[in-house]
């Protein structure tokens, strides 16, 4: 096979070493390596770059093995051209592995031009992404101590969540900060149910005649200190995010426009897949890449279904999001194209469609700095009644009738 890189280092990385092999190919078609072994520290790796320039290396690869390859990305970027492969497409023969021999494979491959790089953002972009990556995940973690308090309540026989909608709302929280302060008496604290939650005082004071033990409040003062202290920390990622993103004000308002698409969903999309579009060759590459379109399965001809891949589930998370607040809104696109495939594929599969659709929609925007423009939802409609129409007509055709349509008009 032709050589395309005659100066270039397969890195088979660990947590604590990364083993390395450097081939050289001279202008007579002579092959010679190089391995050798480095720890995972900064001077280590400081040491493997200067060894890496030293040897003449152009380009680098190296599985994407959890977070261990970001360090060594960190240290080489803007040194060499540094690949991160997916580890699937590198898999070698089973029963000969070894780290220099993963190394070796690695640095062959690249040689001969058979490996092809993932995308791996700017360092901007990295950033904003772990900053939104752990904004998601607080806020899960926040939801899963509200779910804590819910069991409390539940254990104490307080029916709230059965009268109230959200617990953790201001008549929730004055409940639960006079629950915790000791009072015990269902109609003062039905007394302080707010808004329309006042309407039901005589179901709150019902659900609220339960019985606390210490332990209980001991709980739930700790589990109420834990969500305000998530909150804060939400607070805090939210300004800075916002900080970091003052330079693309226009694409967040575009992107903004999309139905079920909020800020915050918008703020997650600009950190997962860019501002910039052109690195991606067609809106499909971007489906794909994002794993929300399904994958080729053809055999014996015969083309079959194919599952979606492997992409960002914190992208993935927020299209399925943005799908299902879409398909709550009524009069848009959107919302028409879930409800004609809930009924066939399910929500779920329904979902994924409608969160490609907003995907599809979002690289256009992006690309061509444009305002969105919904779609007439009737335009589905009028579709299905078109394929429905011919479909009978083949039919009957097939039976041998001659038919003619003629089109009454609508009644008034």
């Amino acid at each position: 096979m032709q050589v395309q890189y005659p100066h270039c280092c397969g890195l088979d990385v660990h947590k604590a070493t990364v083993v390395a092999c450097l081939l050289h190919v001279d202008s007579q078609g002579q092959r010679s390596k190089d391995i050798r072994t480095f720890g995972t520290t900064t001077d280590e790796l400081l040491a493997l770059g200067d060894w890496l320039r030293a040897g003449n290396a152009t380009h680098v690869a190296m599985e994407a093995t959890g977070s261990y390859w970001k360090p060594v990305y960190n240290l080489l970027e803007g040194q060499l051209t540094v690949w991160v492969v997916n580890a699937a497409h590198i898999k070698a023969v089973p029963g000969h592995k070894t780290d220099v021999h993963d190394a070796e494979w690695i640095a062959d491959l690249l040689q001969h031009g058979l490996l092809k790089p993932s995308f791996i953002p700017d360092r901007f972009q990295r950033e904003l992404r772990d900053l939104t990556r752990t904004r998601t995940n607080v806020v899960d973690e926040r939801s899963a101590v509200v779910n804590r308090v819910q069991q409390v309540l539940e254990d104490a026989n307080l029916k709230v969540a059965g009268v109230a909608t959200d617990i953790m709302g201001v008549s929730g929280r004055a409940m639960l900060a006079a629950i915790v302060a000791g009072t015990t008496d269902s109609a003062t604290l039905a007394d302080l149910a707010k808004g329309k939650l006042r309407n039901k005082r005589e179901q709150l004071e019902r659900a609220l005649s339960g019985r606390v033990g210490a332990h209980h409040r001991l709980l739930l003062s700790m589990h109420l200190a834990h969500i305000d202290f998530l909150d804060e920390h939400v607070a805090q990622l939210n300004a800075e995010i916002a900080e970091r993103l003052k330079p693309f004000d226009d694409e967040l308002s575009r992107l903004d426009a999309i139905p079920g698409v909020g800020r915050a969903t918008a703020e997650v999309l600009l950190a997962e897949i860019g501002p910039d579009m052109t690195r991606f060759p067609t809106a499909g590459h971007l489906a794909s890449w994002a794993g929300m379109c399904p994958g080729n399965y053809e055999s014996a001809g015969k083309r079959k279904r194919g599952k979606t891949r492997k992409g960002s589930k914190f992208l993935r998370r927020a299209l399925t999001e943005a799908a299902r607040a879409a398909a709550r809104k009524r009069g848009c696109y959107p919302a028409a194209q879930y409800r004609r495939l809930v009924v066939r594929r399910g929500p779920g599969k329904a979902a994924v469609a409608v969160g490609h659709t907003l995907l599809i929609t979002a690289y256009y925007l992006l690309l061509r700095h444009d305002t969105y423009r919904d779609l007439d939802p009737s335009l589905l409609d009028e579709r299905l009644r078109t394929r429905t129409r011919q479909r009978a007509l083949t039919q009957l055709q097939a039976l041998g009738y001659e038919v003619t349509l003629t089109e009454h008009p609508a009644a008034a």
